[in-house]
């Protein structure tokens, strides 16, 4: 009766703040533990969850040499965690910007996207290697090196050209940004993560190591297999075909998203057919 009493008593004293407290911390939870699953990260968070247990059983089997070990090295752990999880907190916080209101400020219309498609179809048929990023909120500035300023319309044709061997611009990436071409010869960071095929060059690498470092979206043309991959999010999709491109591209980069207008308009019309 006692703990029926105790177990009222505590629901009674349990207030609105608390349960929103409680929601909060479950869905930063979720979408932390979400947003490591399958990175580097994951496997470095699983490490820790680790030597957490074993510093718990130091304490529940008294093992006093282990325990003064641990609790001197949480005094840093916290620096610790910034440092290891830094690739993955830098994402973090380029998603969170990714939803922004600003996005409209940097706009990519169908036209460059058709344009990027267009070009990277013609280089896959001829095994002309290609890399091609698009700039969303992140700005790429201090993540290249060795840029050439373009500032250019973006055209097939001047693309192709960029990316024919040979020519002195052909090595590196091109940068997309604000729907024009704005730098070419583009060295990028290249990914340092251990999960990426074996059989992929160092133009793969570097698209990876852009998306996983920003919020870009990077488009490679694979000149050893004339296959076109995407890479966003530190993630490679491969081998994609013509309609697999488009739809890829028109999502990531928003590409005839309809307006707040036309989704009112759709629901209406919906409301008034039942």
């Amino acid at each position: 009766m006692n703990e029926l009493n105790f177990l009222l008593q505590t629901l009674y004293s349990i207030s609105i703040n608390d349960v929103i407290d409680i929601l909060l911390v479950s869905v930063i939870l979720y979408y932390l533990l979400k947003f490591l699953a399958g990175t580097r990260g994951w496997q470095i968070l699983i490490g820790l969850l680790l030597i957490l247990s074993v510093w718990m059983l130091a304490k529940i089997l008294h093992l006093n040499t282990l325990e003064w070990i641990f609790e001197n090295l949480w005094s840093i752990g916290i620096f610790l965690v910034f440092v290891i999880f830094q690739p993955e907190l830098r994402r973090g916080l380029a998603k969170l910007g990714e939803k922004g209101i600003f996005r409209f400020l940097s706009p990519t219309n169908k036209k460059v996207v058709d344009e990027v498609i267009r070009a990277c179809l013609f280089m896959a048929e001829r095994k002309i290697g290609s890399l091609i990023v698009f700039e969303r909120n992140v700005d790429l500035t201090n993540y290249i090196e060795g840029q050439v300023k373009i500032d250019s319309e973006v055209s097939s044709e001047l693309l192709i050209t960029i990316f024919t061997p040979q020519t002195p611009l052909h090595d590196g990436a091109v940068i997309i940004k604000e729907g024009k071409i704005a730098f070419a010869r583009c060295f990028l960071p290249l990914t340092i993560s251990t999960d990426v095929p074996s059989n992929i060059g160092t133009r793969h690498r570097a698209a990876i190591g852009i998306s996983e470092e920003t919020d870009a979206v990077a488009i490679v043309v694979s000149e050893e297999r004339g296959e076109i991959s995407i890479s966003v999010d530190g993630k490679l999709y491969r081998n994609l075909d013509t309609l697999g491109i488009r739809k890829k591209l028109y999502k990531l980069l928003e590409i005839e998203k309809p307006s707040v207008y036309q989704i009112l308009r759709n629901k209406l019309k919906k409301e008034m057919k039942k």
